[in-house]
């Protein structure tokens, strides 16, 4: 999965944030309070979202309903696995990202679990 732009990734949030598919018109709506922004913009950004993978369509009528391809939790993992992938020597990384690891993180990981609401 490619990165996201900064407008990108306010879309995305708006998707991550409802468990409903959301089209065009809902998302300018639900953006309206933080920016005034056309219709077209962000029916480019879904656009360049579905092109990039990130987010899945539906057809309903004559519009399109959009709706996140991955969790935020799963895409967060991607981009530090795309980090590791860089790295010239991943190991020393994941060491060095190791150390800073908080109590509840390293007891999650034990567990194998997210330490969320579900799991306890």
């Amino acid at each position: 999965m490619q990165r996201l732009g900064g407008l990108e990734a306010e879309v995305m949030n708006e998707l991550w944030s409802t468990d409903e598919p959301q089209s065009v018109h809902d998302l300018v709506e639900r953006l309206s309070g933080r920016k005034q922004l056309a219709y077209t913009t962000i029916l480019t950004v879904v656009t360049h979202l579905y092109e990039k993978g990130w987010v899945q369509r539906e057809k309903r009528s004559r519009a399109y309903f959009y709706s996140p391809s991955c969790s935020r939790e799963e895409a967060t993992s991607q981009a530090l696995r795309a980090l590791l992938d860089s790295s010239a020597d991943p190991s020393a990384v994941l060491l060095h990202f190791a150390k800073t690891v908080t109590d509840p993180e390293f007891d999650a990981l034990r567990r194998g679990r997210t330490g969320g609401p579900t799991d306890r």
